[in-house]
């Protein structure tokens, strides 16, 4: 007897991601040619990679708003103390210190003031891009110093004609996987994710994790924030006002990671990231204005949450927590 294999949401996505992949190869001028896919694999490197940044968090039933500001304004001071006269190791180091302060403060919010997350975030995203702006940075975009040379290859490298950004996002994706499968803090945060409130009885220290979680979600942001740096010699910190944090949650939403906790993992974020790269370069071949192509992606995103929603049904601990 014929049986219909699995399709789960993620199995369902990768297929779609295949369809149009060879779609836009068969009808769309160009987008087969090796330097446009070579741009593809390399522009949605960042973007995958914070994708892992947000799944760390959404694992662990939260999320984190606050992403791409942390990011955009860390690296942003980091370039202009180098530009000033710091060393580059210096202004790296400072830069590292800021997100993860940040991270740290914003997940002391969600497990010790118990601050929901959504809220927690938005407000600090707001306030790292303002008080960047008031007092770290002096414009809008800082551009990459002489001094910062060295550490170009990062973004414009590549090893046997595989740019470097796309062996970062790989070794992140690897890095992230092995640390929710084996260590011991990363098991802790599925487990969490899954159900708090049995955690917390359990003797599992939810609060410290939580904490853990968006240090690390910084850490992994400010780590996108370089590669983007070095790719694109600049940093425009009017990135963090944009909706580019609602492309993030995309990719993870999308890739089947259920915003309900406990579910997905790292291969959900690569699947998703590998969808939303091949429509993006897509619509931007077809010439699609951005702001119709944010309805789209509006749409898309909508879609997705209104399926994680029936696939990844609400319960009661996440209701008494507050929409995460």
């Amino acid at each position: 007897m014929f049986r219909v294999p699995n399709l789960t949401q993620e199995r369902i996505v990768f297929l779609f991601a295949l369809v149009l992949l060879a779609a836009f190869a068969a009808f769309l001028p160009g987008f087969s040619a090796p330097d446009n896919l070579l741009s593809l694999v390399r522009s949605v490197s960042v973007l995958g990679i914070l994708g892992v940044a947000m799944a760390l968090v959404v694992i662990g039933r939260g999320i984190d708003l606050s992403l791409v500001s942390l990011m955009a304004m860390s690296l942003a001071w980091s370039l202009q103390l180098v530009t000033n006269g710091m060393s580059l190791a210096g202004g790296l180091a400072l830069g590292l210190g800021m997100s993860l302060v940040f991270g740290v403060i914003t997940g002391f919010l969600i497990a010790y003031v118990e601050i929901p997350a959504i809220f927690a975030t938005l407000a600090m995203g707001i306030l790292i891009y303002g008080f960047g702006r008031l007092f770290l940075i002096d414009l809008d975009v800082v551009y990459l110093p002489d001094a910062a040379h060295p550490i170009v290859w990062i973004g414009a490298g590549n090893i046997e004609g595989i740019p470097i950004p796309v062996i970062v996002f790989a070794l992140v994706c690897a890095v992230a996987a092995l640390f929710l499968r084996y260590v011991k803090s990363g098991r802790f945060i599925r487990a969490i994710g899954d159900n708090p409130l049995t955690s917390r009885i359990t003797g599992l220290p939810v609060r410290p994790i939580v904490v853990m979680q968006y240090a690390l979600s910084a850490l992994v942001g400010f780590l996108a924030g370089l590669v983007t740096v070095t790719s694109v010699a600049s940093m425009n910190t009017r990135i963090a006002i944009s909706t580019f944090v609602y492309d993030i949650i995309l990719v993870v939403v999308l890739g089947g990671i259920g915003l309900s906790g406990g579910r997905g993992g790292i291969r959900n974020v690569i699947v998703g990231t590998l969808l939303i790269g091949i429509l993006i370069n897509g619509m931007t071949i077809m010439n699609i204005q951005y702001t119709v192509q944010n309805v789209i992606k509006s749409v898309i995103l909508l879609a997705a949450i209104v399926a994680d929603t029936i696939i990844n049904p609400r319960d009661e601990q996440t209701a008494q927590q507050g929409d995460i």
